[in-house]
């Protein structure tokens, strides 16, 4: 019942509602309650209007409705019954999305307004008896059927908390284990072979860097599912001075992997809001990253991002060898989700000529919102780990992991231990995160 509810009474389905409304108030006008005159039609037409208004301003349909009853008594113009219908369901639609002063006043005004009407020839206790179904009954109606939907929305929110409190229990004994173990041995690695190949010391450095921030990534990644209220809403993930040069510091490591890379990146992208600012650095690495794993080294490609008035673009345009058809990867659903929860659109495909890929993502610039952080990180958090995994094979299930940005990012007053000195390193780098979190996430990463 709850979901039935739900869904007839959720805002998407408010055009659905008014051709019913609107279909009922004038089946009656025609055929139960026909006004007589032209002055009863633009009465009872101009209620109807009012009623539907209701659904987005119930506030103000419920003073206005009994206004116009009013004035169909002076111009004597029979159209009370079908108004008071109309008031109905206005209260109604009051009591299911009005704040309590909303309908405080609004069923105050409405109340005072239908007693000047209804003394007209009752006794007190007509009248109040005729007040207390025309408004009492629509008026509870709304508010059971509004703490229906709370009370299923509570419930819905209680699931996604224990789901993330598993996924955060998996990311610290499982993921965060193997990382540590793999920072570990290469930084043993990087000090036993002092005289070796210096290329040899360059890659060994640069997974012992990537594999440091991915355990700075994951301590973040865990707190936030542990308990998204840690993320202070004023504080943003990644820094408004700090975007541009994480987005080089993605272009460094595309380079470091073999791409000859070269880039366009506007300065005015550091003052984009926070989740947009985090939503461009994961595109960046989940597209470059895609290009250097399917395209391979010696690519030429070009990334750009430029911010406009009313939109920030990111383009990735590669010259490699264009790849097979495939189902989409976990990486490219993740960065399509990422992108539309802002309202903007991705496309990625081969390019028009057939030489090579073209990822190209807009997202709408608005002011930031210090409110808008915590709840979009904690639903980009959750796909994040999905990303996470190496299991995706295609151009775009490229796992973003594993080419984080080059200095992580801390919040909620977590510590980047994990860039310490490898031997200081241990399966435990990851318990931080269980500082930050209300309840400890098990005995331990080893």
């Amino acid at each position: 019942m709850a979901r039935w509810m739900e869904r007839v009474f959720d805002s998407g389905s408010a055009p659905v509602r008014f051709i019913v409304l609107a279909a009922i108030a004038l089946g009656d006008l025609r055929l139960l309650h026909r006004p007589e005159d032209a002055t009863g039609w633009a009465l009872a037409l101009t209620g109807l209007a009012v009623c539907l208004a209701g659904c987005v301003a119930p506030v103000a349909a419920t003073v206005v409705l009994p206004v116009l009853v009013l004035a169909g008594d002076r111009m004597d113009a029979d159209v009370s019954i079908t108004l008071k219908a109309m008031i109905a369901v206005a209260l109604f639609e009051l009591a299911l999305r009005s704040s309590a002063r909303g309908v405080l006043v609004g069923s105050a005004v409405t109340v005072g307004l239908l007693l000047v009407h209804a003394l007209d020839g009752a006794t007190w206790a007509q009248t109040l008896y005729r007040l207390a179904i025309l408004a009492g009954f629509p008026l509870l109606l709304g508010a059971y059927v509004r703490l229906v939907r709370e009370k299923a929305l509570r419930e819905r929110e209680r699931v996604r908390a224990a789901e993330r409190a598993a996924i955060a229990r998996e990311l610290h004994d499982l993921v965060a284990h193997h990382i540590s173990s793999m920072v570990l041995r290469a930084g043993v690695a990087r000090h036993v072979l002092p005289g070796g190949d210096p290329r040899v010391a360059e890659v060994l450095g640069d997974l012992h860097d990537s594999g440091t921030a991915a355990l700075a990534d994951l301590r973040d990644l865990v707190a936030v599912l542990r308990d998204p209220a840690l993320v202070d809403p004023g504080v943003s993930l990644v820094e408004r001075s700090a975007l541009p040069e994480a987005l080089r510091g993605v272009v460094e490591r595309g380079v470091q992997a073999g791409l000859r890379l070269t880039d366009e990146i506007d300065p005015a992208v550091a003052e984009l809001d926070a989740v947009r600012r985090l939503t461009i650095l994961r595109l960046a690495q989940e597209g470059l990253a895609n290009v250097a794993k399917h395209a391979g080294p010696g690519t030429g490609a070009r990334f750009s991002v430029h911010v406009t008035d009313a939109s920030v673009r990111l383009e990735i345009v590669d010259d490699g060898r264009t790849r097979p058809e495939a189902a989409p990867g976990h990486g490219l659903i993740g960065m399509t989700e990422r992108v539309e929860l802002l309202g903007g659109h991705l496309i990625a495909g081969p390019r028009t000529d057939g030489q090579g890929w073209h990822l190209h993502a807009e997202l709408p610039v608005t002011e930031p919102s210090t409110h808008a952080a915590p709840e979009a990180f904690t639903h980009a958090g959750l796909e994040a780990s999905a990303h996470a995994a190496p299991e995706a094979s295609t151009h775009a299930g490229l796992e973003a992991s594993a080419h984080a940005a080059p200095e992580p990012f801390t919040h909620a007053g977590l510590e980047a231990s994990a860039h310490a000195d490898p031997e200081a390193s241990t399966h435990a780098g990851l318990e931080a995160s269980a500082h930050a979190a209300p309840e400890p996430l098990g005995e331990g990463a080893a």
